[in-house]
């Protein structure tokens, strides 16, 4: 019964919205119904003339002549076809198949045929392309819902990727070659094995420093899209009035630091925009700020020419992010997580704003970026500089995760702003991609000092006083640290033995955070929790790479029951756990923490060392 409705809404939709068109080939402005402004694919023959509308500088849009070469059937999958093309006139010749074209209405005997979407592959300028027909476009509309909103969804336990999927995520689309038949590469003059590929998306950054766009442009490339320096334009009323062959772009990251995807409108019904002809990162229901968009100038490469553009004030909210499309509805922008960073140096403080969108999949990753964009902009900023890391990230209902430590530069040469990104991304990702619910965050608020020295030491030796002890007593550890540069040192740890420990030798472990961290608290996967106020709650309990620890391990389980750590427990109590069927979140450590203590060192520390204490 919902499929009939949904089909029948969507009759309607065909049957009396108009669209708004530019000059088709005749020169004549396609009118009437909907239904009577398009061509259906089952009646396009090879040596069809048509005009597909871009702009190429501007504001203007421009018509391109093209000839159909023929019909890829099932291209794109069942029922997926794709309209092969070449395009005419000098600007296409000259430039080829342009990156930003996508979407570029493609009109044949005055009606709407589909948007140009693909190219042949790299290294050539032939202007010959793949067009995506107008039905598939229009079929977005069967994946909304009665009310015509959009389904927008977050993290589900069902479908989370894990916490690095950011590092990996690859728009099926961009993997894409299709292959052009021998028949219709000899009508082109092709050499046989060519393939047609989705056309790529520029990536508009403003705002963005050079580091940053070294550190991720691959990330982006590997999504289908050409990173590049673009601007911002001034907000404008002009800005909602679209027409198909403008330029729209859809804004991932705004603020101080903006980056904006682009893509050609094919055609508006309603309030509804349809663009690009191809996914932006086949992810689906998405809720990504729909901006104007302006052609600066067409730059034309033997690799790939492209369009630089500008972006304008937000028109809308970008819905669908579908195989054959890309759909919005004009109007007003969806909300963004906002994000602060103030970057803090002897001298001055600057702070910066960014708002991110919220995709699951993609989130993590823009998060990375508007923080080592921030860092960047420290002026005091250098490959030789500690940075010290404050910060939270606020979620509704659930609390903050903090954020704490410190960054010294590594051998490897890794800047420490880049290893503060990769921190906070992980941090976040763990967050983002949890599988109890979907988070609300309401901001991030990230503080970086700047420390104007290599600031880290490494655990060399560690002794204590005694090596026998009884309940009660303190005894004195020393540690034996090596700074970055300089002489060593030695930092003394007092540590009390409990009252209720037993007789018998106790590990003391004498490390840095991330080692106790790891030996203490191996939850594995956070599924084992409860919920996530217990994995914010775990989160926050993990030791910081600043401080030097000492820890009092007894040879006596702990049992880890979701987020809490019972030690000392009684072989009754375990098992009882190994009786149940499912025991979920319990795990069992060999062993116990009798005590922990830790000094601040204000600098990186790292290494480890064992003793042994005996109590009497």
């Amino acid at each position: 019964m919902r499929n009939r409705f949904f089909l029948a809404l969507t009759v309607v939709l065909l049957l009396t919205a108009s669209v708004s068109l530019p000059a088709a080939d005749d020169g004549t402005l396609p009118d009437g119904p909907l239904q009577d402004a398009t061509l259906p694919i089952d009646q396009i023959q090879p040596g069809m003339k048509g005009v597909a509308y871009t702009i190429f500088s501007g504001d203007t849009v421009e018509p391109m002549d093209l000839t159909v070469i023929g019909v890829l059937r099932n291209a794109l999958g069942p029922k997926l076809d794709v309209i092969l093309v070449q395009l005419l006139g000098d600007k296409p010749e000259h430039s080829g198949v342009v990156a930003g074209m996508s979407g570029s209405p493609v009109f044949i005997n005055g009606k709407l045929a589909g948007a140009l979407s693909l190219k042949l592959g790299m290294f050539t300028k032939e202007a010959i392309g793949g067009v995506t027909p107008i039905a598939n476009m229009y079929d977005i509309n069967n994946a909304l819902p009665a009310d015509g909103a959009a389904k927008v969804t977050a993290a589900s336990p069902k479908s989370n990727p894990d916490a690095n999927s950011w590092a990996t995520v690859s728009a099926g689309s961009y993997a894409l070659r299709i292959p052009v038949s021998n028949e219709l590469a000899r009508r082109a003059s092709l050499d046989a094995g060519s393939y047609l590929v989705p056309i790529e998306t520029p990536l508009i950054m403003t705002g963005v420093y050079p580091e940053t766009i070294a550190q991720f442009a691959s990330q982006f490339s590997a999504l289908g899209m050409t990173a590049m320096v673009g601007g911002k334009a001034a907000p404008s009323p002009e800005d909602a009035k679209l027409k198909p062959g403008d330029m729209v772009g859809m804004e991932l990251v705004g603020g101080d630091l903006s980056l904006d995807a682009g893509c050609t409108v094919t055609a508006i019904v309603g309030d509804r925009v349809f663009a690009c002809g191809h996914p932006l990162f086949s992810f689906g229901d998405v809720s990504i700020p729909l901006t104007r968009g302006h052609v600066v100038m067409t730059l034309n490469s033997s690799m790939a020419s492209t369009k630089i553009m500008s972006s304008g004030s937000v028109i809308g909210t970008l819905t669908e992010d579908r195989t054959t499309a890309v759909m919005g509805r004009l109007g007003a922008g969806p909300r963004m997580i906002p994000m602060d960073v103030a970057i803090v140096t002897p001298q001055e403080e600057k702070r910066f704003h960014f708002e991110v969108a919220e995709l699951r999949q993609l989130t993590p990753l823009l998060v990375a970026v508007s923080a080592l964009n921030g860092i960047s902009g420290n002026t005091a900023y250098t490959e030789g500089t500690t940075l010290q890391l404050s910060g939270a990230i606020d979620l509704k209902d659930h609390g903050s995760v903090k954020l704490e430590d410190f960054y010294a530069p590594q051998d490897s040469g890794a800047p420490s702003g880049l290893q503060i990104a990769f921190a906070v991304l992980r941090t976040f990702s763990e967050i983002y991609t949890n599988p109890y619910e979907p988070p609300k965050i309401d901001k991030i608020s990230l503080r970086v000092t700047s420390l104007p020295e290599h600031r880290s030491a490494t655990i060399e030796s560690a002794w204590s006083e005694k090596s026998e002890a009884e309940p009660g007593e303190t005894i004195g550890v020393k540690v034996l640290l090596r700074p970055y540069r300089g002489s060593p040192f030695i930092q003394e740890i007092p540590i009390t033995i409990p009252l209720q420990s037993a007789r018998g030798p106790m590990e003391l472990l004498v490390s840095d955070g991330e080692t106790l961290n790891r030996m203490t608290q191996p939850f594995g996967a956070p599924s084992q929790l409860a919920g996530l106020d217990e994995l914010v709650a775990m989160m926050n309990r993990e030791r910081h790479n600043d401080r030097l620890y000492a820890a009092l391990l007894q040879p006596t389980p702990t049992l880890l029951v979701e987020d809490k750590e019972l030690p000392n427990v009684p072989l009754s109590e375990i098992n009882i756990m190994d009786q149940r069927r499912n025991p979920g979140a319990a795990r069992l450590l060999n062993q116990s923490a009798a005590g922990e203590w830790s000094v601040p060192m204000n600098q990186v520390i790292a290494g480890q060392r064992a003793l042994t204490i005996t109590v009497k």
